[in-house]
């Protein structure tokens, strides 16, 4: 199987960061009860030309985020039914995160809100005098 050279990357960070395997996570201040999660963790991705790629959040803050679900129930009540996610381990999200420049990953989150969309079009854009 050939990789993109993203994913190889992230492939290569993991194993650096692991040692090839799986350490206890240090606790994940973004989730709820403090402890980062030992299983897989659902992660929302979106459709892209090479497969999925990793969806990227706002933070209720502003900051962006990865997010990750416990459960594909979770995943499903906030982010609806037919979100397409994939279960990776939370070192894994991580180094998906980090070459975006996202450094927080957020378990389990529960706030969201919807996409925007504005009720008319932009107006069309003008050239400045200058």
């Amino acid at each position: 199987m050939s990789r993109t050279p993203a994913e190889a990357a992230a492939v290569a960070a993991v194993e650096s960061a692991t040692g090839g395997e799986e350490p206890a996570e240090p606790s994940e201040p973004s989730h709820p009860s403090g402890q980062a999660p030992a299983e897989p963790l659902y992660v929302p991705v979106r459709r892209c030309a090479c497969g999925f790629a990793l969806r990227v959040f706002r933070s209720p803050l502003g900051t962006r985020t990865a997010v990750a679900f416990t459960t594909e129930r979770r995943l499903s009540d906030v982010l609806g039914p037919d979100q397409p996610a994939i279960r990776l381990a939370l070192p894994a999200v991580r180094a998906l995160a980090s070459p975006l420049g996202v450094d927080l990953v957020s378990v389990d989150p529960q706030l969201t809100a919807p996409p925007v969309r504005p009720d008319r079009a932009d107006p069309p854009l003008t050239a400045l005098a200058g």
